[in-house]
């Protein structure tokens, strides 16, 4: 299930980057499950570097595993409002979302049509390629931000840079930088992503 919006910044065949965001703890404050407008809280300081990504022609791009609908914990009716929801809160910030892209699905599921293994839940990369092909994305100079191992782990099957979120850095997982919250994150990318003024 997606919302891709068409991306007015395409330039014949100059393929642009993108910065893909973890929803969940990454973008918005982390909640069990959320599932009404209201749980979604945009994280403190995000508004001005993905203002600057966007200017210096970044696509941004949510990709989320939503897996409280395969646990019929919400139904695909409440995705909508969520997704207009996460849009009005980044619009005083002057950003737009290119598109929102959710994995539905889990194994352990119970809604039979949506317990299964795909391609897109991550760490699978399968959010990232359909986004990339919707918006003629480049992957290998595009990011993929996020808090969870699996975050960066759908980065490098998409052969993204990818930055990880989190109080501490997680064993094993090697993101190409890692801060402790998602502002300095987006802050660092901008500044090894666009040139001095």
């Amino acid at each position: 299930m997606n919302l891709p919006r068409n991306d007015p910044a395409r330039t014949g065949t100059l393929r642009r980057p993108a910065v893909f965001l973890d929803r969940d703890g990454t973008l918005t404050e982390p909640r069990h499950y959320p599932s009404r407008p209201e749980d979604l809280v945009l994280q403190a300081g995000v508004g001005p570097p993905l203002r600057a990504l966007q200017q210096a022609g970044f696509a941004l791009v949510v990709v989320t595993n939503q897996s409280g609908l395969a646990r019929g914990l919400f139904d695909e009716a409440a995705v909508p409002p969520m997704h207009r929801r996460l849009r009005e809160l980044l619009a005083p910030h002057r950003v737009r979302l290119d598109g929102i892209y959710l994995c539905p699905h889990h194994p352990g599921g119970v809604v039979p049509r949506l317990s299964v293994v795909c391609s897109c839940r991550k760490p699978a990369p399968g959010m990232l390629h359909q986004a990339a092909g919707d918006l003629d994305r480049d992957l290998s100079s595009s990011w993929m931000v996020g808090d969870s191992a699996g975050d960066i782990e759908a980065g490098h099957r998409a052969g993204t840079r990818t930055a990880l979120v989190a109080p501490q850095p997680l064993p094993g997982v090697a993101p190409t930088l890692y801060r402790a919250t998602t502002a300095e994150a987006l802050t660092a990318i901008a500044a090894r992503e666009i040139p001095p003024a």
